[in-house]
């Protein structure tokens, strides 16, 4: 069972692959001849051409080889009896015919690691595609690089958009975007004819490069709504960032008992405010006794948890030195 489906898997990935060097054939051979209407004949460029069209002869014939080993192969797939490679796997645990065997679902945390490895290592080729702004080279270059056409990467190009956003990097981000809506709706199409993104994405592109004009405004919408996403995202992320730095400031200047002294100055009468900002002792010590006993003791409290006020600071030391000299200068006269 496991070699019949491998041959299917071979089949399937030799079909794209062969699609793909026609295609690109094909490209090379309407080059060649539109050089030869313009007048470009000679020898070598004929050669190149005959050549060419051989290939081109062959791909063709390749194809059709391909699909029909293919629709041969869907045929014997569904004449394979069941057995236990067939019934045990999950997809047929309900007592449900003719439907899709359910792929086992990846818990978060798979997925999260899924997506940090794959980042990491294609790191470099997603931003590359991301800047890409022809739909000739962005389908090239997901021909050389057809890894890239998957989930990771579209995820990995929003998170490039909302850093550019952040950076106040506006047309970057915007480019980049456009790159993510191209791999978005690669997948959706993926999606929709239940086969696998790497072997459609030229489909896309053959389509998004002649499409009718609701084609070509659905994709503008998409696009639109996901930058409007991305900068409310880069707003949200800005915003915790301030709030966590904050934070963390309000951490760092946290007095001995543990309160905030720019909160205990905002809540302090605004006389003794007066006092800290002039540094008057004097002035500090006239506003506490107005104050009601109860209120001033919980003013002062506050004050010493929080590193506004510490008893025994210097002031208090002049003091004291200032009454020993006058006790001194007394016993003189004495």
């Amino acid at each position: 069972m496991a070699e019949f489906q491998q041959r299917g898997e071979d089949l399937e990935n030799n079909f794209a692959e062969c699609k793909r060097l026609l295609e690109e054939a094909q490209g090379q051979l309407k080059e060649l001849e539109d050089g030869r209407e313009e007048g470009e004949e000679d020898e070598e460029r004929e050669a190149e051409l005959e050549k060419v069209q051989a290939v081109v002869k062959k791909l063709k014939k390749d194809e059709k080889t391909f699909a029909k080993l293919i629709e041969e192969y869907r045929r014997e797939e569904k004449k394979v009896p069941w057995n236990v490679d067939t019934i045990s796997k999950e997809g047929f645990s309900k007592s449900v015919l003719n439907t899709k065997p359910v792929p086992k679902e990846e818990t978060q945390e798979e997925k999260v690691e899924k997506h940090k490895t794959f980042v990491e290592k294609y790191a470099t080729e997603i931003k590359h595609f991301g800047m890409l702004r022809r739909w000739d080279d962005s389908q090239k270059y997901l021909s050389d690089n057809p890894h890239l056409v998957c989930e990771e990467t579209a995820n990995c190009l929003v998170v490039i958009c909302i850093d550019f956003e952040i950076d106040e990097k506006h047309a970057l981000m915007e480019q980049v975007a456009h790159q993510t809506i191209v791999m978005q709706f690669i997948l959706d199409l993926a999606r929709t004819l239940e086969v696998d993104p790497r072997g459609c994405f030229r489909q896309f592109f053959s389509k998004i490069k002649t499409a009718d004009k609701p084609y070509q405004d659905a994709f503008d919408h998409e696009l639109e709504l996901l930058k409007e996403r991305i900068c409310s995202c880069a707003q949200l992320r800005m915003e915790n960032a301030m709030k966590e730095l904050e934070e963390e400031e309000k951490q760092k200047r946290l007095g001995p008992g543990g309160l905030d002294p720019v909160e205990v100055y905002q809540s302090l009468p605004k006389e003794i405010q007066r006092s800290f900002d002039e540094k008057n002792i004097q002035m500090l010590q006239e506003a506490m006794n107005k104050l009601d006993f109860e209120e001033g003791k919980y003013h002062l409290k506050r004050c010493i948890d929080s590193g506004l006020w510490v008893p025994d600071s210097g002031e208090g030391d002049d003091d004291e030195e200032d009454e020993e000299g006058d006790n001194e200068e007394d016993e003189e006269e004495d």
